[in-house]
């Protein structure tokens, strides 16, 4: 990597001098390398414990002039094959240049300028860098990769000084925090710590004190607890470890989302300032508060925020605080929590002009808006460059406003829409109330739902004066929300204070609840910008099939059945319409239970299209994460309800555990919002508030449950007693001031018994929930999300993990915890595939929806990776074809993806089983579907260009090669088409499919042509070349090889029949011609690549044979012709030919090991001679079964040996975990294009 040119005044401290010629010098560090003794220990150490920039890298090159002595750092290197590239790089560019100049100065400017040149070069494409200096973060990134055996797309995001503690003793390191991975190195006087932690196996992460620790961050796996200490700036590296498991918890629970909202894609360029990553997190951290402070929809970015004074007209009160602009609004949160907020929409804003500053009202702003409200700011520190700002940002809105003029002095900003231009703004009116409302409905005149709340529909208008006190009551309400809209303002810019909090305690007036709850929630904001939206949605999603579509018809009349509105089609339609628009929107979702409860609540108080931004607002925002498949949300905020009942009722919640009510409390609770155990018009008040505060006020009232019923829990014997008292007590919570006619509530009529018991008054619950449980703050409940999230989470991959390895069959042979481990390193693969630049295939997207054993699949490539640690039979460079030959095998279903008990079976032919299994799977790796069906079918074309009546014998068992014939072939045509819709059924029937599965017996398998035989016999060559016994296992399988063949010679004779005319060696001259000898042979004649294992056993090159066995070869060789299987071989088994003549002859009876792989030796003497085999066809009539090669095998006791040797794959498993994160950067790049 080059460097900007530092002056290094002692060149050779620390460093030896490798290279030198006039102008530069090449150092590697002490201690790297060759050797070190005490001195490498000691600047190991020192590379550790201090963070010299100069210090990271092993390998740099200096600058340096005869006379001078300065030396000028110029490149540094982590490896020494890069430090050679820009070493050999200055010698052919610049050496000759600088011999030209005199003076020494000249030189070392004209170096410098060339270096600058080119890592400006380098950079030209990146964001202007911050204050943070790039070259050193960048030497950081390399020494973490390279320490760590990271690949190129894991990108560092920061780092930091500090200890480990291993035991009582710290450990001085370097803290490296990654996208995927935490992992820690130290070096000190010869003891190495290195450690290394992905993100998505933490279980658990706190900063914490303790008298052992000082103030500490504890992370915890599944098998280990870790403890980091002394750090500079704990909160920043906490927060930042935080956000960091939070995004790893994000991808293990939805990972389409996680890839959607992947705020750190793989960078384009290679080099990144560190304030880009991390100001990239810190930015998603403050978007998030932002937008959940003020509901704003999630497409919302904070452009910045500054403090400043508003001033509140109705106290008439300068109220300090912060000011927050984004791309479409502006907003104020005041220092007191309670004081003010404050949403100004953009679209809403009409003039915004710089006001004259004063000593009472430093550089003032005002803002006014379409609804005749002005809001002034003041004490702005940057009053100009705001405007700007906002000036911007206004001219972008997409409101219908012809656009704007900056002014110069007092209207800085003057909307023309100030002017009496026309108002032609209707789809954006300023509050839910307006008459505007139903402006976009999709279908007014047909359906009534479309402009108003069923309420409205189904009530009777009785006037309020015939309902007596509680109609008056409701007036009143009515009238004080009417002053308070006077006094603050109506609509999205109204001021929000504690009176709104209060007025919203003492309950919204029917009247107005739809409207205030679209302004709490943010709904209307999200409604006002997209127009047509719903209309579209319905449009599309009527008529149309899915699972969501059949669960929601199902749960349609189980909706609120005691509330007329619901008894009857056009309630239920409406009801249907939201939840399927909604199911079509968002699939990551679609329809979970409770759903239906909510939204039928949602459509008694406003129009469809409100009810459905309403579910929005709720389903994406409010509940994170309840309404998916395994309610994760829910989960999450039982395990804060706990956790809260631990800190307030701490004598209840011992109690409450044993009993293990918690559980069936917050799902029926928490997810229908109380709405499906309390009565309906109580109910609705916490909804209300719930609009208002959020989930802090669910946990709240359910606090205010359990305290108000403390001593009857205690004393509970059961679970179903305490839920019975519980059940009862919400029952009788009660709104007398409801102007509703009471709703029966089923729950009620079912469980009241002889007395029941008291009634609460709901207003009387709340108000008691606010005083002794109104501690608790939005941020301490995000804080508690996160640390049950990472519980969570874990747990449900932990059932996942057990439900998994439960539904694999027992004759598998692994043992329980194999089959976890190997399921631990199978979900590893997955989810690296989806971190390290593959998430756009198929296999790195996980749906949760899918049943636990179809959520994680690996593509070809990825099982290609594990096939070549996990396998017993390891065949050096021929791996990787017999590993794409075991992924066609287990493919059953023709996806290009395999899931985990098809990985298992494949693992599993290979380590249990007898010799017979073994040699069964090895059998069925050389017939189609396994053999690439480009060869079979290249095979059959072969067998017809000789005789047009072959079709009887050969190509039965290519389409017969499953086993099982035509039904097999059937049943799988099934599956597919089984997938294309997946549901319930098709499961149902794979399981009954499963459960009669015949054992299949030798007899099944199919009959193995020649070309097969050659593929099998190729693989047991490559197979032996690590083990022990090689020579002896060669020569075992030369006389078997042998034999086979003469047996399909002899039975060549017996299958001979009437019609079929014998070929002779002149009709195979007559295949297509095939590329002149001498290509393929000069293709063939190169010495074997380096990196070739079997080219360095044979010990002697191509080069070096005798030109007898050279003409062996090329006849060989030329046989790859247009018509030949084998020119169809991947690279990697071309180069396998190569490689196999290399080796040293064993046998010098019966065959040639080294020759094998050509079609010549295999025909035998009997067929025709050798010259004959050019054309390089397959013979036909040759075939050979199953028995036959088992019985061959079985005469020699060596390879006997070698099949029924035990492997233990534990160890495999260990060593493939540790490879895990190491795969080289050339395999990421290949990735995609083996998928396909």
């Amino acid at each position: 990597m080059w460097l900007s040119p530092e002056e290094v005044l002692v060149a050779n401290a620390l460093w030896v001098t490798e290279r030198a010629n006039p102008f530069f010098v090449l150092q590697r560090r002490r201690g790297h390398g060759k050797g070190g003794g005490l001195t490498g220990l000691l600047v190991g150490t020192l590379d550790v414990v201090l963070d010299s920039s100069a210090r990271v890298a092993p390998y740099r090159i200096l600058h340096q002039t005869q006379d001078s002595q300065v030396y000028w750092t110029v490149a540094c290197g982590s490896s020494r094959k890069e430090i050679t590239k820009h070493w050999e790089w200055l010698e052919n560019n610049l050496l000759q240049t600088l011999s030209i100049f005199d003076s020494e100065e000249d030189i070392t400017t004209f170096v410098k300028g060339k270096i600058h040149g080119i890592i400006a070069e380098e950079n030209k494409n990146l964001q202007p860098q911050g204050d943070e200096d790039p070259g050193k973060f960048k030497e950081a990134e390399l020494k973490m990769r390279k320490q760590f055996g990271m690949p190129e797309g894991e990108k560092l995001v920061n780092y930091y000084s500090c200890s480990y503690w291993k035991g009582r003793v710290p450990r001085q390191g370097w803290l490296y925090l990654t996208v995927n991975h935490l992992c820690f190195y130290s070096f000190l006087l010869g003891k190495e710590v290195s450690l290394v932690v992905q993100w998505v196996d933490i279980t658990r992460l706190e900063k914490n004190a303790t008298l052992l620790f000082p103030e500490s961050i504890r992370v915890d796996t599944r098998d280990q607890e870790l403890f980091f200490s002394m750090f500079l700036n704990i909160g920043e590296t906490f927060k930042l470890m935080e956000q960091l498991a939070n995004l790893a918890m994000r991808q293990l629970l939805d990972s389409e989302g996680f890839l959607e909202d992947k705020v750190l894609p793989r960078p384009v360029r290679p080099h990144r300032n560190i304030s880009a990553l991390k100001r990239d997190l810190d930015a998603r951290a403050k978007n998030e508060c932002y937008r959940a402070t003020f509901r704003l929809p999630r497409d919302e970015r904070l452009d910045g925020h500054t403090s400043c004074t508003l001033w509140t007209p109705f106290n008439k009160l300068h109220i300090p605080g912060q000011m927050f602009i984004s791309n479409n609004y502006i907003c104020f949160a005041s220092k007191e929590e309670d004081a003010c907020h404050l949403i100004i929409p953009l679209r809403e804003v009409t003039i915004v002009e710089k006001a004259d500053s004063s000593s009472v009202l430093p550089s003032p702003l005002s803002i006014s808006t379409k609804s005749k409200m002005t809001f002034l700011f003041a004490n702005l520190k940057d009053r100009d460059f705001l405007v700007q700002r906002i000036s911007d940002f206004l001219q972008k809105t997409p409101s219908k406003q012809p656009g704007s003029i900056v002014g110069s002095r007092k209207a800085s900003v003057v909307d023309t829409e100030s002017s009496p231009a026309p108002q032609e703004v209707p789809e954006q009116p300023a509050s839910p109330a307006s008459p505007l409302s139903s402006r976009q409905s999709f279908c007014a005149q047909e359906v009534p739902t479309a402009s108003q709340g069923l309420l409205k529909l189904f009530q009777k208008n009785s006037p309020m004066e015939d309902l007596g006190a509680k109609g008056a009551k409701e007036k009143m309400k009515e009238e004080s929300w009417h002053i308070h809209f006077f006094e603050y303002g109506r609509g999205v810019c109204m001021y929000r204070t504690a009176k709104t909090r209060a007025l919203v305690l003492k309950g919204i007036p029917e009247s107005l609840r739809g409207e205030l709850w679209l302004l709490f929630s943010g709904a209307w904001n999200e409604m006002v910008t997209h127009p047509g939206y719903y209309a579209e949605l319905v449009e599309e999603s009527t008529g149309k099939y899915s699972l969501a579509t059949e669960e929601i018809e199902r749960d349609l009349h189980r909706s609120m059945p005691e509330h007329p509105a619901f008894q009857n089609e056009l309630g239920i339609a409406a009801l249907r319409r939201v939840l399927t628009a909604y199911a079509f929107r968002n699939p990551t979702i679609g329809y979970c239970q409770a759903m239906n409860i909510v939204t039928s609540v949602l459509l008694l108080y406003g129009s469809e299209e409100e009810a459905f931004w309403l579910l929005v607002a709720l389903c994406e925002r409010m509940l994170p994460d309840y309404y998916n498949t395994r309610v994760v949300g829910a989960l999450v905020d039982q395990g804060i309800f706990e956790e809260l009942t631990r800190d307030f009722l701490p004598q209840l919640s011992e109690k409450m555990q044993d009993l293990g009510v918690i559980s069936s409390i917050s799902l029926s609770w928490f997810l229908t919002l109380f709405l499906s155990v309390m009565p309906f018009e109580s109910a609705v008040v916490i909804v209300d508030c719930f609009f208002y505060e959020g989930i802090k006020v669910i946990l709240q009232v359910a606090l205010a449950v359990l305290d108000a019923n403390m001593e009857q829990l205690l004393g509970c014997s059961d679970e179903g007693e305490a839920m019975t008292m519980l059940g009862r007590y919400l029952d009788n919570v009660v709104n007398k001031q409801s102007v509703s006619p009471p709703i029966p509530h089923l729950h009620a009529l079912l469980t009241s018994g002889d007395d029941p018991p008291a009634e609460v008054d709901i207003f009387e619950l709340l108000k008691v929930s606010y005083e002794k449980f109104s501690s608790l703050r939005a941020e301490d409940i995000e804080q508690m999300r996160f640390k049950q999230r990472l519980k969570v989470i874990q747990s449900l991959e932990d059932t996942a993990k057990r439900s998994v390895v439960r539904a694999i069959p027992v004759d598998i042979g692994f043992s329980i915890e194999e089959l976890e481990d190997l399921y631990m390193v199978f979900k590893a693969k997955h989810l690296a595939s989806q971190y390290w630049g593959c998430s756009h295939t198929v296999a790195g997207r996980r749906d949760p929806s899918l049943p636990y054993l179809e959520q994680y699949r690996i593509d070809a490539s990825q099982f290609r990776e594990l096939f070549a640690s996990l396998t017993p039979w390891a065949c050096g460079s021929h791996t990787p074809v017999l590993a794409g030959r075991m992924f066609r095998l287990l493919d059953k279903n023709k996806d290009s993806l395999i899931n985990f008990k098809e990985f298992v079976t494949g693992m599993s032919g290979m380590y249990h089983g007898d010799l017979t299994e073994k040699l069964k799977v090895l059998y069925k790796l050389h017939l189609p579907p396994a053999l690439s069906p480009e060869e079979a079918e290249s095979a059959l074309e072969a067998a017809h260009y000789f005789t047009e009546d072959s079709s009887s014998e050969e190509a039965l068992p290519q389409e017969e090669q499953e086993g099982s014939g035509g039904e097999d072939v059937q049943e799988k045509r099934g599956e597919e088409k089984g997938t294309s819709s997946p549901d319930y059924r098709h499961y149902l029937r794979m399981w009954a499919k499963e459960k009669e599965a015949q054992k299949e017996t030798i007899k099944d398998l199919p009959k193995m042509n020649q070309e097969q035989f050659i593929e099998l016999c190729k693989t047991l060559y490559n197979m032996f070349s690590e083990d022990p016994m090689e020579q002896d296992l060669y020569h075992a399988i030369a006389t078997v090889a042998s034999l086979l063949l003469r047996i399909g010679e002899v039975g060549k004779k017996f299958s001979a029949r009437t019609g079929r005319k014998p070929r002779d060696c002149a009709t195979e001259e007559d295949e297509p011609p095939a590329p002149g000898p001498h290509q393929d042979a000069a293709r063939e004649l190169q010495p074997p690549a380096a990196g070739d294992p079997q080219a360095k056993a044979g010990g002697d090159t191509h080069l070096g044979k005798a030109p007898q066995e050279s003409q062996v070869v090329v006849e060989g060789a030329s046989g790859e012709g247009q018509g030949s299987p084998s020119q169809l071989l991947s690279d990697d088994e071309t180069k396998d030919d190569m490689s196999m003549s290399s080796y040293s002859v064993v046998s010098t009876g019966s065959l040639q090991c080294e020759d094998l792989t050509d079609d010549t030796v295999l025909v035998g003497g009997e067929a025709c001679s050798p010259t004959a085999r050019i054309g390089g066809t397959v013979d036909t009539d040759w075939c050979i079964s199953f028995e036959q090669i088992l019985a061959s095998i079985l005469t020699e006791s060596v390879l006997v040996n070698f099949f029924e040797k035990r492997v233990d794959i534990g160890l495999k498993i260990k060593d493939q975990k540790k490879v895990e994160r190491q795969f080289s950067t050339a395999s990421d790049h290949e990735q995609p294009g083996a998928s396909g």
